[in-house]
This record gives structure tokens, C-alpha cells and sequence, in this order.
């Protein structure tokens, strides 16, 4: 009996073995490990955390409170500009209406040339009068100007007074000796009353360093 099952049982033995080597990855032949899902599942975890240093950058990218409460130079110069303007703006028609108003009252005025005023011709002391309350109005229009400019920007006063602070103590460290001037050589700007932007206050440094160089004889005189 057992002569008989051998002979039937290599040849299934053989086809066995023969599909074991033509086919190793299979599942018929390769043992299953079940330490495969954690490693996984580890590697899944690490590519899921965020990464901790991106916070960094982003911290240190937000203003601070002393920038938060300054104003920036940029625009603090355009808002000067503005009120350069407005004082310009407003000197011309009072500088016309002091003008009108000194000649409505000093040409009603009777004139005799026979009553002199401190020996001097009626007609010009008048006329000088007139010219006065022009000259009055010039000086009255930024004065003006520079109150209604205060009233429109009432909220950011604070900033800009701390600004002109900083803004004078850079023109006073930086601008020339006004006594060293000539007539061909006049001083730029001693106030620093032209400057409205960062290029203005560049070209305004350059100006100062031109004329520092032409007072001490480096450059030739034009």
C-alpha cells in the first residue's frame, strides 16, 4: 500500500517546488511578518508633524511696540510736504487780501501835501503802509495755514512732533557753518525746509558735503 501512494505523491511534491521557484514573492511560499504596519504607520507620523522651526521666522518678522508707535519716515516726510503746501497754500491770498484791505483804507485817506508826516510825503508813507499790510498777510498765511493743517491731522500729532524731534536733531548734526559762506557759495538749505522725501534728504546730505569741500578749496569756485 505504501509502495503505492509514493509513486502518486512526487510527482505533486515536484509541482509543488517548481511553483515555489518560479513564484517567491507569492503568498504561497513567503512568510507573512506582521512587523511591516508599525514602521508604517511611524513613517506616516513623522511626514504628518509640522515643522517647528517655520514658527521662528514668523515671530521675529512682527513689528515690535516701538514700531507699532513711530511713524515711518516716508510717510512722515510726505505728510511735512503737505504741510509745506498748505502754509504756501494759504500764504498767497492773505498776503493779496492784506494787500486789499491796506489799500481800501490808506487810498480813502485825504492827502495834503502841505502836512508832511516825520517830513515825509503823505503819499508814500501811505503807500509804505500798504505794503506793510501785505507783508503782514505773508506773514499771517503759514501761521494759518499751519493751524488748520494741526486740525486735520489731530490723531497722529503725537507721532509727528516725537518725528520733528528727530528730524531737527538730524539737520542741526549734519548741516554746514553758515559762516562759511560767500557769495558765490551760498549755504543749501539751512533749515532743511525742502526736504519732502528720502531723496530730497540724500540730495540734501550731498548739498551739505558740496559746499563743505568748495568752502575748504577742493573745488573750483564757478
Amino acid at each position: 500500500m505504501s509502495t503505492l501512494v509514493q509513486p502518486q505523491l512526487r510527482p505533486f511534491a515536484r509541482s509543488l517546488q517548481f511553483v515555489c521557484r518560479s513564484k517567491p514573492l507569492s503568498s504561497a511560499c513567503k512568510p507573512h511578518t506582521r512587523f511591516s504596519a508599525p514602521s508604517r504607520a511611524k513613517s506616516t507620523s513623522a511626514k504628518a508633524e509640522p515643522p517647528k522651526s517655520s514658527s521662528a521666522p514668523k515671530r521675529n518678522a512682527q513689528p515690535t511696540q516701538a514700531e507699532k508707535e513711530s511713524l515711518p519716515w516716508q510717510e512722515y516726510l510726505t505728510i511735512r510736504k503737505r504741510k509745506r503746501r498748505w502754509e504756501t497754500a494759504l500764504t498767497i491770498p492773505t498776503t493779496i487780501g492784506g494787500f486789499m484791505a491796506g489799500l481800501s483804507y490808506f487810498g480813502n485817506m485825504e492827502m495834503d501835501p502841505t502836512k508832511p508826516i516825520f517830513n515825509i510825503d503823505p503819499m508814500f508813507v501811505y503807500g509804505a503802509a500798504t505794503l506793510g499790510c501785505a507783508g503782514l498777510g505773508y506773514l499771517i498765511g503759514p501761521i494759518i495755514g499751519s493751524t488748520i493743517w494741526r486740525l486735520t491731522h489731530r490723531r497722529l500729532m503725537r507721532l509727528i512732533e516725537q518725528r520733528d524731534r528727530e528730524f531737527h536733531q538730524h539737520i542741526v548734526k549734519n548741516r554746514v557753518d553758515p559762516t562759511a559762506q560767500s557769495a558765490t557759495n551760498p549755504v543749501p538749505d539751512y533749515y532743511g525746509e525742502k526736504i519732502g522725501s528720502l531723496h530730497d534728504y540724500r540730495q540734501w546730505l550731498r548739498d551739505q558735503s558740496k559746499f563743505r569741500k568748495k568752502a575748504a578749496g577742493f573745488l573750483s569756485e564757478d
